[in-house]
This record gives structure tokens, sequence and C-alpha cells, in this order.
């Protein structure tokens, strides 16, 4: 008989509340806004929208921006969810698998797919995550609520489709392809349901990023570091912050991972997912290799609905986070 072992809801009660009720009604408020904000989508769930990149900040940050992804979300035919989240606090070359066997929010306890994460385990590709490491990252935390009230809305009074998280680290391009193809399976399945877990450009000195485009500069590596007294107008800063998102944006649009990573090495746009959102992209470019025919373009391709800062920074002592939500049909 299987061990039970519950990672708790550690942010609960401080990066969002830990008071359920509170929280369904916060989450649904959320979803109500973006699906009336978002007429031009169509009908939502958008069927067979089963990819989706969300951010996960504290809530009164980010919650808002993470239910345009959310809303579209299609898991009406999920078996199991995966969650990729990035590594904050534990250095990893790739990736890691969770020990336990439930992930608890305050509205119930979320199951862990253990064959599927055996299965992973037995490419001996990927780490164990102790149970502290565990518990001190937030990236998939964050994700948590969230697919609780889409699972409890889709499957009322049914069993949840379990969860797959993994926590991705600091891979290097070679190493983003490998786990692409090995997920790439996974992600052809269309019982399989993919949550990549990302904020986008961390802008100011306290994250040591303060890189500025000018309205002149048509070559995104041609920007330059601020300081902390400066105040530049053409644009302001946060136009240019809005630049550098859209840049990498785009480019995970275009579909192309080392498009991406290139994006990525010329401007240095602090995209704290950027490791996940590899790993995806060359997943998908995997797919997409091994099609026998022409294929429908749009498939696997994201499209970003959804792009907030936590403010306008206007001066070089000032700091941002930027949050972004896409989806992608498969």
């Amino acid at each position: 008989m299987e061990t039970l072992s519950i990672r708790e809801a550690s942010h609960a009660g401080s990066w969002y509340t830990d008071h359920g009720p509170t929280l369904a009604s916060q989450l649904q408020s959320w979803l109500d806004d973006a699906e009336r904000d978002m007429v031009q989508q169509g009908k939502v769930p958008k069927p067979g929208a089963r990819i989706i990149i969300a951010p996960h900040a504290g809530y009164a940050y980010s919650g808002p921006a993470a239910a345009w992804a959310y809303r579209i979300l299609d898991v009406s035919k999920a078996k199991r969810v995966f969650l990729l989240g990035p590594s904050h606090h534990l250095y990893l070359p790739g990736c890691a698998l969770s020990k336990h066997t439930h992930y608890a929010t305050p509205n119930g306890n979320l199951p862990l797919d253990q064959t599927t994460i055996e299965m992973l385990r037995r490419t001996e590709l990927f780490k164990n995550l102790s149970a502290s490491s565990d518990s001190s990252e937030h990236s998939l935390e964050m994700h948590l609520p969230y697919i609780h009230h889409v699972l409890s809305i889709s499957f009322k009074g049914q069993e949840f489709p379990p969860l797959v998280p993994i926590l991705v680290g600091s891979t290097n391009p070679t190493t983003e392809k490998e786990f692409g193809e090995l997920l790439a399976p996974y992600v052809a399945d269309p019982a399989n349901v993919f949550i990549i877990s990302s904020d986008f450009c961390h802008w100011g000195s306290r994250f040591s990023y303060t890189y500025y485009l000018p309205a002149s500069t048509t070559d995104p590596s041609e920007g330059m570091s601020l300081r902390s007294k400066d105040r530049p107008k053409d644009p302001p800063i946060h136009e240019s912050i809005a630049r550098l998102d859209k840049l990498a944006m785009t480019a995970i649009e275009q579909g192309q991972h080392a498009g991406f990573l290139a994006t990525l090495r010329d401007t240095g746009n602090t995209v704290c997912g950027r490791h996940p959102i590899g790993v995806m992209m060359a997943a998908i470019e995997t797919l997409k290799s091994q099609e026998t025919s022409g294929g429908d373009s749009d498939q696997g391709k994201f499209h970003f609905i959804r792009y907030e800062r936590s403010g306008d920074v206007v001066e070089g002592k000032d700091s941002s986070v930027s949050y972004a939500s896409a989806f992608a049909v498969l």
C-alpha cells in the first residue's frame, strides 16, 4: 500500500490566501474577468488548448494575468497534468521530480501521477527533490490553486487527473533539447496537459538587471545598463521593458528554440522560466521534425494573450516584474 506523503501549501497565507472559500471566489472572479475581456478568442476553454505559459508571483500581482491562461486552458480530455517550473533556490543542471504522493492546496489535495513519475525516474535523467527543496519552491506551488480550481469545474464529482510536477534547473541548450525529446511523446498525447510556469522581465538593481533600449536602437544587443539616477524619456524605462519582453514573446511565438535563446543572449532578459519554456519549445520542435507532411502550421504555436507589469518604471532606482500568459493548441 502506498504511503501518503503530502507537500503542504507552504506559501498559503502569505503569497495567497489560505482560506479555501475566499481563494475559490478570488480565482473564479479573475477567470470571469478574463473571459469577459477575451471575447476575441471565441469559445473558452479553447478546444485543444492544452499547453499554457502563466506567471507564478504572489496572487496580488499575477493572479489576474494567470487567469487568462487558465480560462483558455482545455482540460476536458486530460488524464494527467504536467507542471514545469524553474528552480529559484536549488541549483540543478537538469530536472528534478517530487517524492511526494500529493500536493496540498487550501481547497484540497492534488494527487501526483506515481506511475508516470516512476517512468521518468527510470530514465536516470532526473534528480529527486528533497522535501525541503520541494517546500521552498514557489514556481510550482503558485499554480496549484488554479489547477485545482479548473479541475474541480471540469471533473466535478470525479477523480482529478493526477499531476506530474517537474522542476527545471539551469539547463543549457543541449540539456533542454534532451529533455524536450524525452517529453515529446507526452506532449503529443492529447490526454496530457502542460503548464509552464514563468514570470518575464525582472527589472531593477535588486535583480541585477537594468538593461535599456533607446528608441534609436534597432539592434537589441546594443542597449545599455542604467544607473539608479537615470531617467530616460525616449522611451520611458517601462516602455523599454515592454519592448524587451515583446522580443522574448515574439521569439516564443515564432517557435524556434534557438531563436528564443539568441534573443535572451542579446538582451539578457531575466525571464525566470526561460528553461522550462526552452524544454517545451524543444519538445514541440521535436514533434514538428517528426511530421511526415506539412501539418497544421498553427499546431503547437504559442499565442500570447495577456501582458502586465507590477508597475511602470520611470527611474533607474525603480523595479518591476512582468507577467504574461500564453496558450498553444496541440
